[in-house]
């Protein structure tokens, strides 16, 4: 699917569209919901019927056949509404289904999206708006039956009295123009509540995320408090928005209940002059009662509908982000493809030069860490280059498409993600690994270490982002992954800031040991400070006030001193 097909260009297109792809089941829920309310409608006539043919006369057959109709009356009414809703839940969940994955593809891209929100956010948007936004088809089915009954009971109140008829064909719009007044700030104030709800989410996955971190500095309180400070703003827009839903329902229900008194009251009077039946009078009695259900279903409706336009809104705004990296259709022209900078310039870089051979690992060193933050955005596509060109395989990186960039390209950044699972699966994602390639790897990431500490070793499980595993353990499985997809260009940055020094010489010896046996041909670029690391590199670069300043062995470049204050600890 094309990023253009996957965006609907607004909020109304994306609840459209909900109803236009789903339209032949939606046709017969409508269809039998619509027949629910229809029914509903003819119960209060069919009473008002039995009293003036059955009840009034005393004819026995009359009640029975009057008595079998209303069994069968029931009989449609009954299962038009339970065959109707399930086709509807059961098209809304295939809906929500389908928004939810759209998002997830969306996020998910191998040229990412440009946004932002916050991981917890995104799953604000994949949960209570796809949610919102799935409900509206059902509103919309609601929102047919409804109109339905209200026009059959016009119907029949016009041909059982006139002067009754007119007072319900006017009296129903007026309520109904009068409740929207209010629509427009229910839809403002959803969709503040929902954007603080998703502030606070996200805010909460961060902090659950890092509470080894928050518990080693001691900083619980300060996170706690920011917590609660964004908590209470999604409490108070969530009190703004159910107040306001609240006022339009209360609306609803009182103007509903004044115009249905009122029809009652000109029904009795209508009586009373003998212009009506008692048996019309009990049908136009029981209508009355009945039409406060459709005249309040449609006031929830336009709020329930309000409610989704801002949740659609945010959606359509999610989808229509730019792609994080600029998409080509060319693949490397030389292979084994090389890494090229060429007068590269960016913030925190100035006119930088780097390059390596096929089959070499390169160490650079950056003195300031936003400058190899930048470094590492501009080699996985992320960032553009104000100036110079970085090229792959001899073309600009931009022109390539994403499957030649995967192909030839792996960058592991340094936040690791882990994933629900077992620790095979993060390990290995694709599954093509044998037990000797795991265990070579596993020993060169020093995961092997993380295995054995249970009984279950590589079918250990793993929780959502890993949580039970401590920073250095999950630095090792992310190393562990990285190392498994087997790139022939493969960049790290800081792989080993949470291990031991023990820990980490070793896994400097096994990153070389791994990359560069036989005749590999498989470059390794790793941006560190970690003089571990760098002692393993066959060249190291050393990029200081944005520049390269020097290059060399690790063993050659320590005795500079800019060098040393980087890397040596």
């Amino acid at each position: 699917m094309s990023d253009s097909a996957a965006a609907p260009a607004s909020a109304w297109a994306l609840l459209l569209r909900g109803l236009r792809r789903n339209k032949a089941k939606l046709l017969g829920s409508y269809a039998l919901l619509s027949l629910w309310q229809a029914c509903e409608t003819l119960v209060p006539v069919f009473i008002g019927l039995t009293i003036d043919r059955a009840v009034s006369t005393g004819e026995v057959d009359q009640m029975v056949i009057w008595g079998l109709a209303l069994c069968v009356l029931f009989g449609f009414l009954s299962y038009g509404y339970r065959y109707g809703a399930w086709i509807g839940f059961h098209v809304v969940s295939m809906e929500m289904h389908r928004i939810r994955v759209e998002i997830a593809a969306h996020s998910l891209h191998p040229r990412g999206a440009k946004t932002a929100l916050r991981p917890g956010e995104t799953l604000s948007l994949a949960t209570a708006d796809a949610e919102l936004v799935g409900q509206f088809i059902r509103s919309t089915g609601f929102t047919i039956a409804a109109v339905i009954s209200i026009v059959g009971a016009s119907w029949f109140l016009l041909a059982m009295d006139l002067v009754l008829g007119l007072v319900v064909v006017i009296g129903v719009p007026t309520v109904l123009l009068l409740t929207q007044v209010i629509t427009p700030r229910i839809s403002r104030h959803t969709e503040h509540q929902q954007a603080t709800v998703a502030e606070a989410t996200g805010v909460a996955t961060d902090l659950v995320r890092g509470l080894r971190v928050l518990k080693g500095i001691g900083a619980e309180p300060v996170a706690g408090a920011r917590y609660r400070v964004l908590s209470g703003r999604a409490r108070d827009a969530s009190v703004r928005s159910t107040s306001t839903y609240g006022a339009m329902a209360g609306l609803t229900e009182g103007l509903a209940g004044l115009f249905l008194a009122a029809v009652a009251l000109v029904a009795g009077h209508r009586a009373l002059s003998g212009d009506i039946t008692i048996g019309e009078l009990v049908a136009v009695v029981g209508l009355t009662q009945f039409l406060a259900e459709p005249l309040g279903m449609l006031g929830d409706i336009s709020a329930h509908t309000a409610r989704a336009h801002a949740s659609a809104r945010r959606i359509v705004d999610f989808l229509a982000s730019p792609r994080l990296v600029e998409e080509g259709e060319s693949s490397p022209v030389f292979t084994p493809a090389e890494l090229r900078l060429s007068g590269v310039s960016a913030p925190g870089l100035d006119a930088v030069d780097l390059a390596s051979r096929p089959g070499e690992i390169l160490g650079i060193a950056v003195t300031d860490p936003t400058a190899a933050a930048t470094l590492m955005g501009l080699v996985n596509g992320s960032i553009t280059p104000t100036s110079g060109t970085i090229s792959l395989g001899g073309l600009p990186l931009r022109d390539l498409s994403s499957s030649a960039r995967e192909a030839h390209l792996l960058v592991n950044p340094h936040h690791v993600d882990l994933f629900e699972g077992t620790l095979r699966s993060n390990v290995d994602p694709t599954g093509r690994l044998n037990e000797r390639a795991l265990g070579l790897l596993l020993d060169a990431s020093a995961c092997a270490d993380v295995v054995s500490l249970v009984p279950e070793g590589l079918d250990q499980p793993v929780t959502p982002d890993g949580a039970t595993f401590s920073g250095g353990q999950r630095q090792r499985i992310a190393l562990a992954r990285a190392l498994a997809m087997d790139a022939p260009i493969l960049v790290l940055h800081d792989p080993t800031t949470a291990v031991d020094a023990v820990t980490e010489h070793r896994i400097a010896q096994g990153i070389r040991r791994l990359r560069t046996a036989g005749a590999s041909r498989r470059t390794t670029w790793l941006i560190t400070s970690s003089p571990a690391l760098l002692a393993q590199c066959h060249r190291v670069v050393l990029v200081a006030e944005g520049r390269v300043q020097s290059e060399g062995t690790h063993h050659d470049l320590a005795s500079e001193s800019t060098y040393a204050e980087v890397v040596l600890r």
